[in-house]
């Protein structure tokens, strides 16, 4: 950390108007917490807080420098983080996303990459799957997460902002739980969805996904098709529980112990691939010509 910890208590004591309550929050004693606000105003030469028995007030040199404690902070934190990135950038260094929903790609091919890539070293970077870590994350890849495996198409990294590699087309198959009475089959025919609650992600995620949509709307209506927005550990609880059907991938096989994944026979596919930077480092290069060719062989 490259500023003085004291802004961090500067703050909290700022926003929660009491040595006390910053003690708590902070995880420290009021001792503690009151002798770095002495050592701070002392370096700084200002009286940062009017002291009364009611409690802390800011005084107008404490508002001013609130502010400014806030954008050192921010600052400093971006340095660091352009700096660290700017090391990776120039070591043979890949960072793989993975959550529960985008399980790690590399399980069944790593002998072979690691062979391809035996300079390269992996690291491997969980988050936690929301639809503001998803916008956040794939529109930076190349900063903190270097790829991430998934489905998409050009409509999803229109969307995001950011590349992507095709390793495959997978074939769109239906998730159901394991006490569903589908789950006693091997396969599904369309007619199995018939009277079932079908969960699709909403129109222009992915124009395959919309495609299939059409598909059942003009042919298959007697499936009822349920949108919904972004896939979520809640939407595969849902399928688990509520006896819901769930467009899924094989590759999703292990994300839910309560699910399986059946195929389903009909003609609709999904790129499925690494999403990645516009412009990825020669290490992510490197990675992604080795995946292609260990799924190739």
């Amino acid at each position: 950390m490259m500023y003085n910890t004291q802004l961090d208590t500067f703050l909290k004591v700022a926003e929660l108007g009491s040595f006390n309550k910053a003690a708590d929050a902070l995880y420290i004693t009021p001792p503690a917490v009151t002798k770095q606000i002495n050592l701070l105003e002392e370096d700084l030469g200002v009286t940062l807080f009017v002291r009364s028995h009611r409690g802390l007030k800011l005084t107008p040199a404490g508002q001013s420098f609130c502010k400014d404690a806030k954008y050192i902070i921010d600052y400093c934190e971006a340095s660091l983080e352009r700096a660290k990135c700017a090391m990776i950038a120039d070591s043979k260094v890949v960072r793989i996303g993975i959550s529960p929903m985008t399980p790690q790609p590399l399980v069944n091919v790593w002998p072979k990459i690691q062979q391809e890539c035996a300079d390269i070293k992996f690291q491997l970077v969980p988050f936690f799957n929301t639809p503001e870590n998803a916008r956040e994350i794939l529109k930076n890849l190349g900063q903190n997460i270097d790829v991430v495996g998934g489905i998409f198409d050009d409509t999803l990294l229109d969307l995001r902002q950011c590349a992507g590699t095709q390793l495959a087309m997978v074939p769109i198959c239906c998730a159901v739980a394991l006490h569903h009475p589908l789950a006693q089959k091997d396969h599904l025919e369309v007619s199995d969805l018939y009277g079932q609650n079908f969960m699709l992600m909403r129109r222009g995620w992915s124009h395959h996904v919309d495609e299939l949509r059409d598909d059942l709307w003009k042919n298959h209506p007697q499936v009822r098709i349920v949108d919904f927005d972004f896939y979520s550990v809640d939407v595969f609880n849902k399928c688990g529980n509520d006896g819901a059907l769930l467009m899924a991938i094989p590759q999703w096989q292990q994300v839910h112990p309560m699910l399986k994944i059946l195929p389903v026979n009909w003609n609709h596919e999904v790129p499925y691939g690494l999403l990645h930077a516009e412009k990825p480092t020669l290490a992510v290069k490197q990675f992604i010509a080795a995946m292609q060719k260990a799924l190739a062989e």
